[in-house]
This record gives structure tokens, sequence and C-alpha cells, in this order.
């Protein structure tokens, strides 16, 4: 299972460096988007795949008495997940502004605006 989710990541982290390469700011906003999730992916793959233990230790134990998860890559996952969605939205605010002022989101085109 680690192999699959392996080649899923680097798929990736490949399409997402591919798009972040095009000219266009709306292909790097999606370029970004991947590159976020595949982060996701490879922290929640570095902890560990164990299906069916829920990262809980039963009501009266002081410590798990088989194989739990663990909790601290899905709380890194959901803090990524809230911070990559904050990045998203001032990134489609800043991409529209510049489309407004320039009207093209090639980035060739942006150059001259730079003096």
């Amino acid at each position: 299972m680690e192999n699959l989710f392996a080649f899923v990541v680097g798929g990736l982290y490949a399409t997402a460096l591919f798009m972040m390469l095009r000219r266009s700011i709306v292909k790097l906003v999606i370029g970004l988007i991947i590159l976020s999730n595949a982060a996701n992916l490879l922290i929640f793959t570095s902890g560990g795949l164990v299906r069916g233990a829920p990262p809980l230790i039963p009501e009266g134990l002081y410590q798990p008495a088989g194989t739990i998860a663990d909790p601290l890559p899905q709380a890194l996952i959901l803090t990524a997940i809230v911070i990559s969605f904050g990045v998203l939205a001032f990134a489609v605010v800043l991409i529209h502004r510049a489309y407004e002022v320039i009207g093209a989101d090639d980035v060739n085109n942006m150059k001259s605006t730079d003096s």
C-alpha cells in the first residue's frame, strides 16, 4: 500500500512542477493546489498506514492495548489544509486583481508592469 502511495505522491509532485512552470498564472495556482495535496499525502504516508485502528486509547487504559494510528500526521495535515486554503484564497484574489489591471494571465505580459 505504501508503494502505491509513493507512486501517487511522485506523480502529483511531477504534475505540480509541470503546471507551475507554465506561463499562465492560473496554471501556477493549480500547480500550487496539487503540490499542497501531494505534501499532505506524503505526510500521511510517512506516519504509517494503519487500517481500522483509530488514534484513540480506550477509557480506563493508560496505554494502547493493540495497534493504533499515529495522530500526529493527522493533526499536521489538518493544519496544512487550513494554511493551504488561506494561501490559495490570497493567490486567487491577487491573480484576479492582476488580471483586472493587465488584462492577461500570461507571466511574460506582467514583466512590462515592473517599472
